[in-house]
């Protein structure tokens, strides 16, 4: 059974910026209190409430962020099939650990889904 802990604050506050940019809040994505790390926090990607990650039905939104080493991270927001968050999902370019979690203001805004998010 995957473990699970409380979301901490920088990351709540990430994806409640992340959800502004595309015009959406808390109300229309609300953001479970538990989530489970992938590869044991080593990136920093997060299962939003231990979902199903089958359950995945696209991007909401990509962003870009650069580590304090200068390394590239590519931060994805992602939803179900039930339109609900699914993952915040980080990849750092060169598969090592992230060294600084982004501050909301730190991340550029890579792409921006289609039209078709509903809610």
């Amino acid at each position: 059974m995957n473990q699970t802990r409380k979301i901490r604050d920088n990351e709540k506050a990430l994806i409640i910026h992340l959800l502004a940019k595309l015009n959406f809040t808390i109300e229309d994505y609300p953001i479970d209190e538990e989530v489970f790390e992938y590869e044991g926090g080593k990136m920093g990607s997060i299962s939003i409430g231990n979902k199903n990650p089958d359950e995945y039905d696209g991007d909401l939104i990509q962003v870009e962020y650069t580590d304090t080493d200068e390394t590239p991270v590519l931060i994805t927001l992602t939803k179900n099939k039930s339109n609900q968050l699914l993952d915040l999902d980080f990849w750092k370019v060169d598969f090592s650990a992230l060294i600084t979690y982004p501050k909301p203001e730190e991340v550029e805004v890579r792409e921006l889904p289609d039209d078709n998010v509903e809610l």
